[in-house]
């Protein structure tokens, strides 16, 4: 099947690149094999990021592509050798698209400005390597943390063209034709219905103002319960300042007349919704066929009783045009002026986490039932959520480690303040699969235990052996220069 030219609507999943991970190496070297950690950090993931290209006009190259996905990070080395952070995927967009959450509907960013990007998959960060990881308080962490996931969603775009004026009318009522006598655009144009597939745009220059112009193709009555083609690209007009009724004077259709015509478009327009502060204007078409200027006379008393300019118009003979061509301008300048004036819009990403908004306080905790008639007390947090992702639950200093980060930020003393009792279970995650732990306050312990948790137990142990051989090292050269004294 042939993969059609125009797309205006695509679904796929994007992900995120996963940060590395952080390594956990000590540094060795002759008659010194454990000279401290030196594991470096993992690299960033990659992010996946749509970028506003204004030479692109659809979505054809998201066609039946089911992922995107950034690379991943690269781990971190023995000798503090950092990982790669991983390249960003930049996918190129047509200006005017909407990006939505396809799973909840959340219109997510609306991209109208050429260059506009946004951070639609956040790459994971990289893991701390143990390096990175020693203090004062804990000089040989025998541990690294891992690289968080990178985002992943399935997104919709959705392509609604940015113009300036929208042209509608039925079929062959000469909307192509008017943009190609007004602009340099070159529509194919036929004389036959529904020529128009695609909405067709071009670029206007009426003085000083330079203005673009967008049709509707196949707009028919009952488009609104899905006759025809028009009612699925309303959308490309939704953003227009003003809307032009094309109507065709040289139609020879049974109960068509110019006036039954414009209700019929209004009463789509009305049916599609969104469209109702629009400026109209009126554009009677073909004036250069025999009869038409009859037809337009005949018309015009009950045009005129609706309030709409009227412009009697041919795109053969370019009667008209101008007329028509200046008072769009007119209109598309008031319109940009009433506008407030234009920032530059930065690259829009999410929010980092230690600097979210609206966040009273680093977690929650509520007691949930766990429908087997006991409990569960849920922990809730960015923090907590986001260390447990970089845990590495084999190794059990980096869990150790963990609980003085909780400690720290005082989960176990609101648990207790909550009437937890050692024993109970401790859900810390989000989704349907938290990490679930043994309630074992460490808070009594007492703090000299407590800052011996994430310490290499290899370097505890070699500390008395050490200790023997320079003992050993220092008898030795006494008795050889005693030795050498009585000599």
């Amino acid at each position: 099947m042939a993969i059609p030219s125009f797309v205006d609507r695509v679904k796929f999943t994007v992900q995120a690149g996963n940060g590395g991970h952080g390594c956990a190496s000590v540094h060795r070297e002759k008659f010194k094999p454990l000279g401290g950690p030196d594991g470096g950090n993992g690299g960033d993931g990659g992010s996946v990021i749509l970028r506003v290209d204004d030479s692109l006009s659809t979505l054809v190259d998201y066609h039946r592509q089911s992922l995107r996905k950034a690379a991943n990070g690269e781990p971190g080395r023995g000798d503090n050798q950092h990982g790669a952070k991983a390249d960003h995927l930049v996918l190129d967009v047509p200006t005017g698209t909407i990006v939505s959450d396809a799973e909840t509907g959340e219109i997510l960013a609306d991209l109208t400005e050429p260059g506009e990007e946004f951070v639609v998959a956040q790459g994971g960060k990289g893991g701390l390597g143990n390096a990175a990881l020693a203090n004062a308080a804990r000089k040989a962490p025998g541990f690294a943390l891992l690289g968080e996931e990178g985002d992943s969603r399935v997104v919709q775009l959705e392509l609604k063209v940015v113009a300036d004026v929208g042209l509608v009318g039925f079929p062959s009522a000469g909307k192509s034709s008017l943009i190609a006598a007004i602009s340099r655009a070159r529509p194919k144009i036929a004389d036959y219905p529904f020529t128009t597939l695609i909405p067709n745009l071009g670029v206007v220059v009426a003085g000083d103002v330079t203005y673009t112009v967008a049709d509707v193709p196949g707009l028919i009555e009952g488009a609104s319960e899905g006759k025809g083609l028009g009612f699925d690209f309303l959308r490309h007009i939704e953003r227009c300042q003003a809307i032009v009724h094309v109507i065709d004077l040289g139609t020879y259709e049974p109960g068509r007349d110019p006036l039954t015509d414009l209700e019929v478009i209004e009463g789509e327009l009305e049916a599609h919704g969104g469209l109702e502060d629009r400026v109209r204007l009126i554009a009677l078409n073909k004036m250069d066929l025999p009869d038409a200027r009859d037809l337009a006379e005949i018309s015009r008393p009950e045009l005129e009783k609706l309030g709409l300019p009227i412009f009697e118009i041919s795109t053969k003979t370019g009667e008209g045009l101008n007329e028509l061509k200046f008072r769009m301008a007119e209109i598309v300048a008031a319109r940009r002026a009433a506008l407030p004036e234009a920032t530059p819009k930065p690259v829009i990403r999410p929010t980092p986490v230690a600097r979210r908004k609206g966040t009273q306080e680093e977690f929650t905790i509520a007691r949930k039932g766990d429908g087997d008639g006991g409990f569960v007390w849920r922990v809730r947090g960015d923090k907590p959520e986001r260390w447990i992702r970089q845990t590495d639950f084999n190794n059990a200093e980096a869990v150790g480690y963990l609980a003085d980060r909780l400690n720290r930020i005082g989960i176990e003393a609101k648990l207790l303040e909550l009437g937890a009792e050692p024993g109970d279970a401790v859900a810390i995650g989000s989704g349907d699969n938290p990490v679930v732990f043994d309630f074992a306050p460490q808070i009594d312990i007492g703090a000299e235990a407590l800052g011996r948790r994430g310490e290499d137990n290899r370097f505890e142990s070699q500390r008395p052996a050490v200790a023997r051989r320079r003992q050993l090292d220092a008898e030795y050269h006494a008795a050889k220069a005693e030795m050498e004294g009585d000599g």
